[in-house]
């Protein structure tokens, strides 16, 4: 089939930014294949904080059991609402602290104050860890400059379809992006909330501007994990992923919990990547610049490739279609080859992986034409008036919502 003119007009510079995308994707992925844990016999005492908002009680449950199968102290800041998790919390050797405050950022706060160890590992309610965890986060904290250090995540029993996808995406990030990010200037642009590690000092350091963060002049609601670790390198700190520490999270199985997750995730990375790229500190750091940058460019240009798929289909020009299908097939299964080893079944996922990918950059557009909503969408919190408060009152019930 002979392709209209155009299509080589327009197939030119597409061809073109496929290869900028390759090569944005290489810079990344060479100093990822370098990357190694650090190993050594470092070992710090540790308290993991909690906050607690309307959890499954069985999975917090399991989640409290692996914590204390690591041998640390446990805090846990309970929402008064949440009844059914204070009486899990009650058959276990942990502290409760239960608040009546909304927003998840005043709890973190509660907890790490009432932390006693150099060490405290924020973590979700829902995060369940190996039993070497905190012997493996421990070991980045023998250099002095390391302020942070993160864990990789994997889907806690991710059987359904947006499990899968979320588990393709987690094993893409902690294989490519932070491993990269941790090779070439130990600075993690983001320590997930679902389990970070902090010095305790720094935390008392940082907390007055972590409570305050506006965006603005809107008070910030989400987007604690990634303020937390933006003001750690601020002040010169370094961030480390420590992947020998693995921990597993649930995630929605849902489409709409998970694209009003997504949307509040990238509303906090456009905030807080835009905030930063202005300003002279990461300009230091300038591969982390350009993960931000490339990052934000990814949003738009990924959008381009389905547009011209689409057109095609329209037409009937089918072997190009083709063409471009077995293209992405082909060049995804290279990107995400550390997860296809661990899961050789994903191969099969890959066209969903793809069509995810869609709908997320989709998703960071409309976060940064909304950039100023403050609305948590999988909590009965918001900001009104300046102010964090409750869309929901005490007593009602939202359980098996995630973070």
């Amino acid at each position: 089939m002979t392709l209209p003119f155009y299509y080589y007009v327009l197939g030119t510079p597409l061809g073109v930014l496929g290869l900028v995308r390759w090569a944005c994707w290489l810079v990344r992925r060479i100093p990822a294949v370098l990357y190694k844990p650090v190993m050594n016999d470092h070992r710090l005492p540790i308290t993991v904080v909690v906050p607690v908002y309307q959890e499954d009680p069985e999975i917090f449950a399991t989640a409290i059991e692996s914590w204390l199968a690591n041998r640390v102290g446990v805090i846990l800041v309970i929402d008064v609402s949440d009844k059914d998790c204070q009486e899990v919390a009650d058959r276990y050797p942990v502290r409760v602290l239960i608040t009546d405050v909304p927003g998840k950022r005043d709890a973190l706060r509660r907890g790490w104050r009432a932390a006693d160890t150099e060490l405290v590992a924020l973590v979700d309610s829902d995060t369940i860890w190996a039993p070497d965890v905190a012997d493996e986060v421990c070991k980045p904290f023998a250099d002095p400059r390391i302020g942070g250090v993160g864990t990789r995540q994997n889907v806690y029993g991710s059987t359904g379809f947006l499990a899968r996808i979320t588990d393709m995406f987690l094993d893409h990030r902690y294989f490519d992006e932070n491993a990269s990010q941790t090779l070439l200037g130990q600075a993690v642009s983001c320590l997930s909330g679902r389990t970070a590690i902090y010095r305790r000092a720094l935390l008392l350091e940082i907390e007055d501007e972590f409570m305050h963060e506006t965006f603005w002049g809107v008070p910030c609601l989400s987007g604690d994990d990634k303020r937390l670790t933006t003001l750690i390198l601020e002040r010169g700190h370094l961030t480390y992923m420590q992947r020998t520490a693995e921990v597993w999270s649930t995630f929605p199985n849902r489409w709409r919990i998970f694209l009003r997750q997504r949307l509040r995730w990238a509303r906090n990375t456009w905030r807080s990547d835009l905030r930063a790229l202005s300003r002279r500190w990461v300009w230091r750091r300038p591969f982390l610049a350009y993960t931000m940058i490339d990052k934000g460019v990814s949003s738009f240009t990924l959008l381009l490739g389905p547009a011209f798929m689409i057109h095609s289909l329209v037409i009937g020009n089918w072997v190009f279609a083709a063409v471009l299908a077995l293209w992405w097939q082909i060049s995804r299964s290279a990107k995400l080859l550390p997860h296809l080893r661990r899961r050789p079944s994903s191969f099969f996922f890959i066209p969903g992986y793809v069509f995810v990918s869609w709908i997320m950059a989709l998703i960071k557009l409309q976060a940064l034409f909304t950039i100023r909503r403050q609305r948590w969408l999988t909590r009965q919190v918001a900001v009104e008036n300046g102010e964090v408060v409750r869309t929901e009152q005490p007593g009602s019930t939202a359980q098996g919502i995630p973070a």
